[in-house]
């Protein structure tokens, strides 16, 4: 996976940037480097490309949420990760919020940042997923949702819900397990690896997937505003709620 995959890294620290990229070329990606958001902004409107940013938090000029938000508004969809000296939970909260897929500090160790890009590529570049879903097709029709798994798009009454790759993933979990329970954890580690810690104790991740399914409510509302299909358990987790037996 990672011969032909490439990773923009962008962060003033010239410190920091250029030891990132020597570990992960040693990993085997393909890296280029910016030291701010605009430069690396033009190298994707001049027709770069890449698989994943990793985009810093703090920058001078435009900080890491201008840059992904004007991504975004010219259609970029590229996956990106955050990278921050900030722990406090409304930094990571506002990166997921604006569309970020995973928020990782500074701090922790190149091993940990490498399984997180390992779980977001290999999620983002599967074709057909891990046999989740009902039905073992690429397709998994529930109701008025359809979920194409081969590129990662949802349906709510035939209308696109623009979901991030996590948000994906975590939405085809739940609707996988349609009618059934499913505990926080079990989704916190669809999307971080298993046993990953955030925050202290349980409410650490229990709050990081309050904010993705709070962003997934908000995004099928603006293309349903009746849009209640997702139950929360407090203390517990999240049920897929409809009144379809199976899938179509």
């Amino acid at each position: 996976m990672a011969g032909r995959t490439r990773i923009i890294v962008v962060d003033d620290d010239d410190l920091f940037r250029e030891s990132l990229q020597q570990n992960l070329t040693d990993a085997g990606f393909e890296v280029t480097g910016f030291n701010d958001g605009r430069p690396a902004i033009d190298h994707f409107l001049a027709g770069g490309t890449a698989d994943l940013i990793l985009l810093d938090w703090k920058m001078p000029g435009m900080n890491g949420i201008q840059v992904l938000r004007e991504l975004r508004e010219k259609g970029l969809e590229i996956p990106v990760i955050f990278l921050t000296v900030l722990s406090d939970q409304v930094y990571e909260e506002a990166a997921l919020l604006s569309g970020a897929v995973d928020f990782v500090e500074k701090a922790r160790s190149f091993a940990i940042l490498l399984k997180r890009i390992e779980l977001i590529l290999s999620g983002a570049k599967a074709k057909s997923g891990n046999g989740e879903g009902n039905g073992g097709g690429d397709i998994v029709r529930r109701g008025d949702l359809e979920l194409r798994r081969d590129t990662g798009r949802a349906f709510w009454k035939e209308k696109q819900v623009d979901l991030s790759l996590t948000e994906f993933k975590m939405l085809l979990y739940l609707v996988s397990r349609a009618g059934n329970d499913v505990r926080y954890r079990e989704l916190y580690d669809l999307v971080h690896g298993k046993d990953f810690v955030a925050g202290p104790g349980e409410e650490g991740y229990r709050t990081n997937v309050r904010t993705f399914i709070k962003r997934i409510r908000q995004k099928f509302r603006m293309v349903d505003d009746e849009f209640e299909h997702i139950e929360n358990y407090p203390g517990f987790g999240y049920r897929w709620h409809d009144d379809v037996d199976r899938a179509e």
